[in-house]
């Protein structure tokens, strides 16, 4: 019987009132220094830069998906999710065509699996236990996380840089100010 590649993946962006869902999926090489993973949530903006510089660098495979925030209001968050996890899977497999369906087992962080043609399983808190889900945790956050700061340069009065979207204190005062940005969030409260 013939061994599984394990594909982990996770989302980043869920929560923010502005911006896409941003998903990873990642592959990693056997002799992948699994020690310095960790969930996304636990390490610094700078450990989160250079482990994704390591993981783009020495991952067997990996692949990045988005959602749009229009895509989010027309479909919901749980749909867009599922859909930027399915992008970043095709993604992974279009950059990496020695890879087959047939030996790839994916481990989703959460409680559903997006429609990817692999045997797949949704496991609640994947991000701090299973390596590869680890692993496109800090991509999806990164990636993310990059986003939003080139989108502050494009709204600087929303100051995405600082709170990248998510519904802090300042984010909602500044959307009451000037009202919602172009890539607000419609269907959520600012409230």
């Amino acid at each position: 019987m013939s061994k599984y590649l394990i594909c982990g993946i996770d989302e980043a962006g869920r929560g923010p009132l502005a911006g896409p869902v941003c998903a990873a999926a990642v592959i990693l090489n056997d002799d992948f220094p699994r020690t310095s993973l960790n969930d996304s949530k636990k390490l610094s903006a700078r450990q989160r830069e250079e482990l994704r510089r390591q993981i783009c660098e020495n991952a067997l495979a990996w692949g990045i998906g988005m959602a749009s925030h229009e895509e989010i209001d027309s479909i919901n968050i749980l749909q867009a999710s599922l859909l930027a996890m399915k992008r970043a899977f095709e993604k992974m497999m279009s950059k990496s065509p020695f890879l087959s369906d047939e030996n790839i087992s994916a481990i989703i962080d959460g409680k559903f699996v997006p429609d990817i043609p692999v045997l797949s399983r949704a496991m609640v808190k994947a991000d701090a236990e299973i390596h590869e889900v680890m692993a496109a945790s800090i991509i999806a956050k990164t990636e993310r996380d990059n986003y939003m700061e080139k989108m502050a340069l494009l709204y600087p009065q929303y100051c995405y840089e600082k709170h990248k979207g998510y519904p802090t204190k300042l984010h909602r005062e500044l959307v009451k100010k000037y009202g919602p940005s172009p890539i607000q969030r419609m269907s959520f409260s600012v409230r």
